[in-house]
């Protein structure tokens, strides 16, 4: 009982290392897991040892799934599966990286590379398998934009992981066997690394020279809670409200008018093919003023003979000019690529329908997923990559050296989630990004949180409207850094990193395993 208690700790401690909580004491929770993954007696308790521990980190890092259901009163029946669920899922990658880790578990200080290696592996699978899901990787528990954060440049959140937890796990020789004096270097080393990534941090923050580029972004957050949002009554009020914040002139006095407005995810409650052969087309157009992109995120259906309905359906975002009488202009449109399993598509569709799944979760049909992200031309400003909501997850989607754009445009629609932890945990999240590329970030919500981020990962002074405020940003573009190593290189200094500390680890016990057999022979 006191182990499944231990564990549980490990988990939920680790979790609330992360933001908005910030207790980072909880990173104690790798060390105490990886004591309890090699004090366990067979490769099946570790295996549990480490999924209670991650059922204890996701729960406590995605509870805010559960707010969704309650947006539509017929679903709230499904509120706790999807709280309890989800967590069991992903804690199977947890599980599975102790049970490796008891399989092989070297003696000494060295097994610490091994626990690293192994568990930030299961977590880049996490990211990956089923499309994956890398919401929380370890490296993420650093907030975005401080010291810490900062290594992200150099090896990515997957590389800062490795790098958080082979530290912290470093600290676990302390309880155990072995000489005094290795168990001491090894905390000490531990230390040491995060020492010096905090100094890198410190250093490449102080050498920071934030500059901007001559295109205004204007960041549009209406206020509209996704509970209320497809009320009969409410499509009108929300369509003169987003008008109204577009149009309005700039907030200081002689300020400069934006040259790109930008709409979160899903911004209308309807359709484009509905918006734009509606008069509400020629209302945009009267909104928009000469020369200006407006950048709006809404569904289309596109015909399509051989999908089951006759049609496709895309989660997309269209950058619109106006021309006048003439309405608007197309100018570039972005279909999302990476969708949200059982929100925007049902995975295994065919076999969940015929189990009625689909009828339980409310989906008459599944969005289509676009191509790769890549960037598109903005009118008025520089290329921008556009990532819509869930996309901001996946490190890796915007090109960070040749086709290199030179900013992010975040459309997100974390209205779903209320005023939980979620959005501000998504924001953190999707900051990594512009650390990762080195591109400044415009992130548009409906609820909040909107945000522009420099392309070191922190909020601009002032530019930040936070949940259930109603308003707009209008902030200078700022300037991108030059191209960041991770941005050249992408993960694989990581997934070498990874091999690197298992062949280390291993192979010790691998030597002496070849001398006893070579005696045993003779």
């Amino acid at each position: 009982m006191i182990r499944i208690v231990l564990a549980l700790l490990a988990g939920a401690g680790a979790a609330f290392a992360h933001p908005p909580f910030g207790v980072l004491i909880g990173l104690l929770g790798y060390p105490l897991l990886m004591i309890l993954s090699e004090r366990s007696d067979t490769t099946r308790g570790a295996f549990w040892m480490g999924w209670l521990a991650g059922f204890a980190y996701f729960f406590v890092g995605c509870w805010w799934v559960a707010e969704a259901f309650f947006v539509n009163p017929e679903q709230a029946w499904m509120a706790p599966f999807a709280a309890s669920l989800l967590p069991a899922g992903l804690g199977l990658f947890w599980g599975g990286a102790c049970a490796l880790y008891r399989r092989f578990a070297p003696i000494g200080a060295v097994r610490v590379l091994l626990f690293a290696a192994l568990f930030c592996a299961f977590e880049w699978l996490r990211g990956h398998v089923l499309t994956g899901f890398p919401w929380n990787p370890a490296g993420a528990t650093w907030r975005a934009g401080g010291g810490m954060s900062q290594f992200a440049a150099v090896v990515g959140v997957y590389g800062l992981s490795l790098v958080t937890v082979g530290a912290v796990a470093a600290l676990a020789p302390l309880i155990g066997p072995g000489s005094r004096r290795g168990r001491l270097i090894s905390a000490g080393l531990g230390v040491g690394v995060l020492l010096a990534v905090g100094l890198f941090g410190a250093v490449r923050l102080a050498q920071a020279q934030l500059t901007f580029t001559d295109t205004v972004v204007r960041l549009v957050q209406a206020d509209v809670k996704q509970e209320t949002k497809w009320s009969p009554d409410a499509y009108r009020s929300i369509v003169d409200r987003y008008l109204a914040l577009t149009a309005q002139p700039p907030a200081e006095p002689g300020g400069r008018v934006p040259n790109v407005v930008v709409w979160p995810e899903g911004a209308l409650p309807a359709s484009a093919n509905d918006v734009f052969a509606s008069a509400d087309a020629q209302a945009l157009a009267a909104a928009v003023r000469p020369g200006q992109t407006l950048m709006i995120g809404l569904a289309r259906g596109e015909p399509d003979l051989m999908a089951p309905e006759g049609a496709r359906y895309y989660n997309s975002l269209f950058a619109l000019q106006s021309e006048g009488a003439a309405g608007l202009r197309v100018s570039a449109v972005y279909d999302k690529h990476r969708l949200v399993p059982f929100g925007e598509y049902l995975p295994l569709g065919s076999l969940m329908t015929s189990l009625g799944l689909r009828s339980l979760v409310h989906m008459p049909s599944d969005f289509s997923a676009g191509p790769r992200p890549s960037p598109i031309a903005v009118p008025g400003a520089p290329p921008a990559q556009v990532l819509i909501c869930y996309e901001s997850l996946y490190p890796g989607f915007t090109p960070g050296a040749a086709g290199r754009p030179a900013w992010i445009v975040n459309a997100s629609n974390d209205a779903w989630f209320g005023a939980t932890s979620g959005p501000r945990q998504h924001l953190n999240l999707a900051s990594y990004r512009a650390i990762e590329t080195g591109l400044p970030i415009a992130r548009a919500t409906p609820t909040g949180v909107s945000a522009m981020i420099d392309p070191w990962g922190r909020i601009v002074d002032g530019q930040r409207l936070e949940p259930g405020v109603m308003g707009v940003i209008d902030a200078p573009l700022p300037h991108p850094t030059g191209v960041t190593p991770y941005g050249r290189f992408g993960d694989w200094p990581f997934l070498i990193a990874l091999l690197g500390g298992c062949v280390l680890s291993l192979w010790p016990s691998m030597v002496r395993s070849r001398v006893r057999a070579s005696s045993s022979v003779i």
